[in-house]
């Protein structure tokens, strides 16, 4: 068995260093990686683009073909979560926080400054919101999906442990279990840590923000870290109290008060206007899908597309393995074919909506109400753009503050998740980790957010991260490979277990017993134990009896 130490003590080592460069010297560390992004984008966005595409069509191919009636876990397990809940966690862990930062920002950027043609026009409208559609997408889904599957096969149909490491078995065999695979989660793991650092510091940002905006309380380094504090105990405490229970309740409270504020943003909104704009993105997008996933702009500059499109596919890369991780560990017992539509199309139709709603109605604003303050907002602070929408829209400051909890609740359920898969691989695939390293995470966390806020880090940082987008696309394109493997072969077990049974048929009233098969990931593989406390235990079991989807009739 792989030791556990080696794993946490090393990832948090790497962690801490980084994190010292950026509380240090903040400034270096944004220069060093800004010209590393720059290099990265002039000479390898073709590689990104390249990897993203690659990645869907990955997804598509195995949910659609007989890869895709293969079930996560053994023949007879079920969804332990109701798809509604299961798509709420979804959005919960992944992008929820990034719709309500971005919802109006980034279509009213694009419409102000787009990538081609004159900006404050009806053509760049139009262009704004197909860019929009294009970079909140299947592409960005497609790269969770892609780590959340391959997880999910390898650890409960395969039984390895739950650890990304886990599914390069086919490749590289029992040396997941050494350096190779130690290599593997420290990286994951200081992504991870990076990602929901910077995602918490910036979020707080914004509520500090609003808080502003609506209570002029000061914007400060003492607010800022208060915000931390308060929340950080509330995930840990989510956190300790069990994955299921935690997270199926505050994940189907972000949806309640995400489809609230959408209704209002709908009902009071511009109404027929959202709809058109709905519509009309899912046409563009559709149609322009390719050449806008391949555009490099090489007669131009590029600087719009490194500044938008690949540093979003670069950011989505970078936050594969968190989320893919954590989409993984909750879609137990659901079939391929059906996990690759709801973690791909369902929230993709879910973020279109949003964005039609709120970035739509945000340019709506602007070209017929002469919203011009809207416009500066976004251009001179983003972070008070929502709340300056909202000034054009009845019941102004209930939207505001719904809008609060609503990233507030966000917060606590992206880094209730973070912290459990950060424990997860920290103790080499262990299901359910222990609180003690669930909370030494959870405190790592708020305090990195805490100081990069007040020492200026959290830009370079960020860029950072993103510059981590290259060995992790390698990364996931073996994965792509290994995935396909493990797949035929369990594909070919299945179709010669079927064979034998035709075949083979078993004498009336004699039971029929399964026989081990050998392949190349069928050996024996010691699955590994790990303990349950009571309480967490009696919490789990009850909550899977709660949720469990009953098919026997």
């Amino acid at each position: 068995m792989r030791d556990k130490k080696t794993v946490f003590y090393s990832s948090l080592a790497v962690s801490l260093v980084l994190i010292s460069i950026g509380i240090f010297a903040p400034k270096q560390l944004e220069n060093f990686s800004n010209s590393s992004l720059s290099f990265i984008y002039n000479n390898l966005g073709w590689f990104i683009l390249g990897s993203v595409f690659i990645f869907f069509v990955f997804c598509i191919y195995i949910g659609m073909s007989k890869f895709g009636h293969i079930r996560l876990g053994d023949d007879d397990d079920r969804p332990e979560y109701k798809t509604a809940t299961w798509i709420g966690m979804l959005f919960s862990a992944s992008i929820g926080i990034s719709l309500v930062f971005w919802g109006v920002a980034e279509p009213v950027s694009y419409y102000i400054d787009p990538p081609f043609g004159t900006g404050y026009s009806e053509e760049s409208a139009k262009t704004a919101m197909q860019f929009v559609f294009l970079h909140w997408g299947v592409s960005a889904w497609a790269c969770y999906a892609l780590v959340g599957v391959s997880l999910a096969f390898f650890q409960y149909r395969k039984k390895l442990p739950a650890s990304l490491s886990s599914v390069f078995y086919p490749l590289v065999g029992d040396k997941i279990r050494g350096t190779f695979g130690k290599t593997i989660d420290v990286i994951v793991i200081l992504s991870i840590v990076i990602g929901i650092a910077t995602s918490l510091g910036f979020g707080t940002l914004q509520v500090n923000s609003g808080m502003n905006y609506l209570w002029d309380v000061p914007i400060g380094i003492s607010t800022q870290a208060i915000i931390i504090i308060v929340v950080s105990i509330i995930y840990v405490a989510s956190t300790v109290s069990g994955l299921q229970g935690a997270m199926k309740h505050l994940s189907n409270l972000n949806m309640l008060l995400a489809f609230v504020l959408l209704g209002l943003v709908l009902l009071l909104g511009p109404t027929q206007m959202i709809m058109k704009i709905f519509f009309q993105g899912i046409g563009d997008y559709a149609q322009n899908f390719i050449s806008m996933s391949f555009r490099t702009d090489p007669y131009g500059d590029g600087s719009w597309i490194s500044s938008w499109t690949l540093f979003y596919f670069g950011w989505w890369i970078a936050w594969a393995p968190l989320v893919g991780s954590f989409v993984g560990r909750i879609s137990k017992g659901r079939t391929i074919k059906e996990f690759m539509f709801g973690a791909i199309f369902i929230p993709v139709l879910g973020s279109f909506i949003w964005f039609s709603a709120m970035g739509g109605s945000a340019i709506t604003f602007i070209q017929n109400a002469g919203a011009t303050a809207l416009a500066t907002a976004v251009e001179s602070d983003v972070t008070s753009a929502l709340f300056q929408f909202f000034e054009y829209l009845p019941m102004t400051v209930f939207l505001s503050i719904l809008a609060m909890v609503l990233v507030l609740v966000f917060f606590i359920t992206s880094a209730n998740s973070a912290v459990f898969v950060l424990g997860m691989i920290s103790e080499s695939g262990n299901p359910n980790p222990s609180h003690l390293t669930k909370i030494v995470w959870g405190v790592i966390i708020a305090a990195i957010s805490i100081v990069l806020i007040m020492t200026g880090g959290l830009a370079g940082l960020q860029s950072a991260l993103v510059a981590t987008a290259i060995p992790i696309a390698v990364m996931m394109l073996f994965m792509c490979y290994s995935t396909f493997i493990g797949l035929k072969e369990e594909a070919a077990i299945i179709s010669g277990e079927k064979a034998k049974e035709k075949a083979e048929p078993s004498e009336p009233g004699k039971p029929e017993l399964s026989k081990p098969v050998k392949s190349g990931l069928s050996k024996p593989i010691k699955p590994v134990e790990t303990k349950k406390e009571p309480a967490l235990l009696a919490d789990v079991e009850g909550t899977r009896e709660e949720e469990m989807v009953v098919t026997s009739k």
